[in-house]
């Protein structure tokens, strides 16, 4: 099976396609090499614009990105796209495409996958270990952890809830104390809420 037909079953990305990949040299991979997939935009599609996100057409292409993706069989692996500016009638001014993958608007090199993939890895591991293990910088690991709570408190449901816990954990020496809220509903355990101090 190639790398390609794998990518199509597991992380389709509408609107593109995966066009070649190859293994290049990487110094700060642990085995020393990485993969880099290229992207293009699918024939005859018309990209979104990040600003209002309608459709518009091509105005001009940027020079090639890096996005970083879920490692294969401990490869590091990269996406590689040349965004393109839209032609945007309603926003009145080019602007670069929404790119699926990715945070709109962010300047992240990182994919929503690599995101999701560091942030799960995060809670089993150290955020030192997980970086190390996946050939990542350990701000990178914080970033994925950052996106993914906040992902999370905005779209978590707070309706229905009956019964609550309070509780007050020492996590330092010298009286150093954080009060956590818990969802105590049957069927349902979930922390609502931290705040430093016991007041």
């Amino acid at each position: 099976m190639q790398l390609k037909t794998l990518l199509n079953r597991v992380h389709r990305i509408k609107g593109f396609v995966y066009e070649n990949d190859k293994i290049i040299k990487n110094p700060n991979a642990v085995n020393g090499i990485g993969i880099e997939v290229t992207i293009r935009p699918r024939a005859g599609s018309r990209g979104y614009c990040s600003g209002c996100g309608k459709r518009g057409r091509t105005y001009d292409t940027q020079p090639p990105r890096r996005f970083g993706f879920v490692p294969l069989w401990g490869i590091a692996m990269a996406l590689v796209y040349a965004p393109r500016r839209i032609d945007c009638s309603q926003c009145a001014t080019p602007k670069i495409e929404w790119l699926p993958w990715c945070e709109p608007g962010s300047k992240s090199p990182m994919t929503h996958a690599l995101t999701i993939f560091l942030a799960t890895w995060a809670k089993r591991l150290s955020w030192q270990q997980t970086s190390v293990a996946f050939s990542v910088s350990w701000d990178a690991v914080y970033r994925s952890v950052a996106s993914v709570v906040a992902f999370g408190l905005t779209h978590r449901e707070l309706t229905g809830i009956t019964a609550i816990g309070v509780d007050e954990v020492a996590y330092r020496k010298g009286h150093r104390y954080a009060t956590l809220v818990y969802q105590l509903d049957q069927g349902c355990r979930r922390l609502l809420h931290v705040s430093q101090g016991r007041s």
